[in-house]
C-alpha cells in the first residue's frame, strides 16, 4: 500500500495535495512549483536509525512571494500502528534539516478506527508546552459517490478505497476508470488501471457483471493494457 500511495502522489503532486489537504493546497497556484525531497534524513550520528519518510514535498514560488512550504504526507494501511509521536518526531527533524517551520503534516488512513490519536499535547499540571495535530484523510469514511465525477484524478482513482456498498462496485470501477481518462499518457493509465483494479477487488461474476454493463470501458481497459505491453516488448527489443 505505501509503494502504490507513494507513486500516486509522486506521479499527481498537485492533484495529490488538493485532495489530501485541500485546506492548505488552496493557496498552491500555477506559478509554484512542487519538487519531492529526500526521503532519508541525514543521521546526527552514523550509529543512529534514520527517518524515513513516506513523501515529503516542497512548494516553492519562483518570484519569492511566498516562503516555501513543506507537506509531509505518511500513509498508514493499519491504523493501529500509527503513532503520532513518530509523526511529531519526522517534522521536527524535517523542520530543523529544511530551516523552516512551514511544514503540513498529512496521514491518509486507508481504514477508520476511533483509536486514532488526532492530537497531542505535551506539559505539566499547569502548562501545556507543545501543542500538535494534523490533517487526516480517512479515505474509508469518505463517500465515494461525493466524488464520482471529480475533476480531481487522485480522488477517481483512488475511489475504490472509500466508503460504498458492495454491490456498488461495478459502478465504482467504471467511474475510477473514466477518472483515467483525464491522464494523457498510456503507459501512466495501464499502471493505475492496476491500482484499481486491485483496490476494487471483483471477483469472476463482478468482473462478468462489468463487462456487459460498462462494454467500453472493459474495452478500454484491454487496449490500453495491450498499448502498454506492446510498447514494453518494443523497448525491450530495441535494448
Amino acid at each position: 500500500h505505501d509503494q502504490n500511495f507513494k507513486n500516486l502522489i509522486l506521479d499527481y503532486p498537485r492533484e495529490a495535495l488538493a485532495f489530501f489537504a485541500p485546506e492548505e493546497a488552496a493557496g498552491i497556484d500555477d506559478s509554484a512549483t512542487i519538487t519531492p525531497i529526500r526521503q532519508e534524513l541525514l543521521k546526527n550520528r552514523l550509529g543512529d536509525r534514520f527517518h524515513e519518510l513516506d513523501v515529503p514535498l516542497k512548494v516553492e514560488w519562483p518570484d519569492g512571494r511566498r516562503a516555501a512550504l513543506l507537506f509531509l504526507l505518511e500513509e498508514e494501511t493499519d491504523p493501529e500502528r500509527f503513532s503520532i509521536y513518530r509523526l511529531v518526531s519526522y517534522c521536527a527533524t524535517l523542520a530543523e534539516v529544511c530551516k523552516t517551520d512551514q511544514v503540513v503534516p498529512i496521514v491518509i488512513f486507508l481504514r477508520s478506527s476511533p483509536r486514532i490519536r488526532r492530537r497531542l499535547e505535551l506539559g505539566g499540571d499547569n502548562l501545556t508546552f507543545l501543542t500538535f495535530h494534523y490533517l487526516a484523510c480517512v479515505l474509508s469514511d469518505l463517500p465515494a459517490e461525493q466524488y464520482k465525477d471529480s475533476a480531481n484524478i487522485v480522488a477517481r482513482i483512488t475511489l475504490p478505497t472509500m466508503a460504498y456498498a458492495r454491490r456498488q462496485v461495478i459502478d465504482i470501477m467504471a467511474w475510477a476508470l473514466r477518472g483515467l481518462e483525464m491522464e494523457p499518457d498510456a503507459e501512466k493509465r495501464f499502471k493505475y488501471m492496476g491500482f484499481i483494479d486491485a483496490y476494487s477487488q471483483l471477483d469472476d461474476n463482478e468482473y462478468q457483471a462489468f463487462t456487459q454493463r460498462y462494454p467500453k470501458e472493459e474495452h478500454t481497459m484491454t487496449s490500453i493494457a495491450q498499448r502498454a505491453m506492446a510498447q514494453g516488448l518494443n523497448q525491450g527489443l530495441h535494448q
